[in-house]
């Protein structure tokens, strides 16, 4: 680190001259990491394994490359991040068919993860694999994106998932913290009712870009969503330190799933939080006192049917 009194001399001495004191200033800041960074720290892959050519590979080679570059480069908040707090998260686009001379169709899959307090471990927030993404690409096509318009649907898509990684991920760190952003992406669910590609309206399916933020933004969703909260910030944030504390409000935050349940069992919001979180239950709860097991295999099993063989392993069975 630059020491306090040569980095104010250095100030005083280059204070007429603007330009080197921005030079300066940028050193300092990246010396002491407080240079500030865009929100997303994305990986991205695209692969296309059944379209075959040279020329094919370079586009989508391309594609990845400006893929990577829109959604790690573009500003999607007002507040400042440092890069050690950017979200980590990927995309992985599987181009299965070829429509036309630009125009393609495959699937989507997001995924998020946030750091655990003083821990190495990354918890999974997010994943989802949107089967229903058709869009257009050009080789060197420069991604452009307006939140007040739908301009094609590649760029809404990015951006779309953009806001939903930044949601969930406030979400678990402040109760509803996500709110904005994905008011953000209803914006663009919006926007995109005019468009001919798959997976913006209501009509289409039960399971879709729709109804993801749809249903996360209504009254009967919101305790999936303070379960979130209470489940990383009030539990997992706090098992470094105290384990059987941590573990304790993790299965009391559960409780808030059940009268969602009841409400809207076999939900979509409920499916993409457990296609989150189910490992990662088994993971915490192996290791939890008898009276917790049985409590969260009975209510993890209620709430989440499908995996209720996975549950049973929290016991042994």
């Amino acid at each position: 680190m630059i020491p306090p009194d040569v980095f104010v001399n250095s100030l005083n001495f280059l204070k007429t001259d603007m330009k080197y004191f921005k030079i300066v200033l940028s050193v300092f800041c990246l010396l002491t990491g407080y240079i500030n960074a865009q929100e997303l720290n994305c990986q991205v892959s695209v692969v296309a394994p059944q379209i075959q050519g040279t020329t094919e590979k370079q586009i989508f080679d391309q594609m990845q490359k400006s893929i990577f570059e829109f959604m790690n480069n573009t500003k999607w908040t007002k507040d400042n991040f440092t890069t050690q707090e950017r979200i980590d998260c990927s995309i992985l686009i599987n181009v299965q068919t070829k429509l036309g001379t630009d125009e393609y169709s495959g699937t989507i899959q997001i995924q998020s993860r946030r750091p655990v307090y003083k821990s190495s471990y990354y918890s999974p927030v997010f994943n989802y694999i949107d089967e229903k993404f058709q869009f257009r690409y050009q080789q060197y096509q420069q991604l452009e994106f307006n939140i007040n318009n739908f301009s094609n649907n590649l760029t809404s898509v990015l951006a779309y998932y953009a806001y939903i990684i930044i949601g969930y991920d406030y979400d678990t760190f402040s109760n509803l913290g996500g709110t904005e952003y994905l008011q953000k992406a209803q914006i663009i669910v919006g926007n995109a009712q005019g468009a001919s590609e798959s997976g913006w309206k209501s009509y289409e399916s039960n399971k879709n870009r729709y109804w993801l933020v749809e249903n996360a933004l209504q009254p009967v969703f919101q305790p999936i969503r303070e379960c979130l909260y209470k489940y990383h910030r009030l539990g997992l944030d706090i098992m470094y330190e105290k384990p059987d504390d941590g573990r304790k409000e993790i299965l009391k935050s559960t409780d808030l799933l059940l009268g969602v349940y009841k409400l809207r069992p076999a939900s979509f919001n409920m499916e993409l939080f457990f296609n989150a979180k189910a490992d990662e239950f088994v993971n915490i709860f192996s290791k939890g006192l008898p009276d917790e097991k049985a409590k969260i295999v009975e209510t993890l099993s209620t709430v989440d049917p499908t995996r209720t063989i996975k549950y049973s392993k929290i016991q042994g069975n």
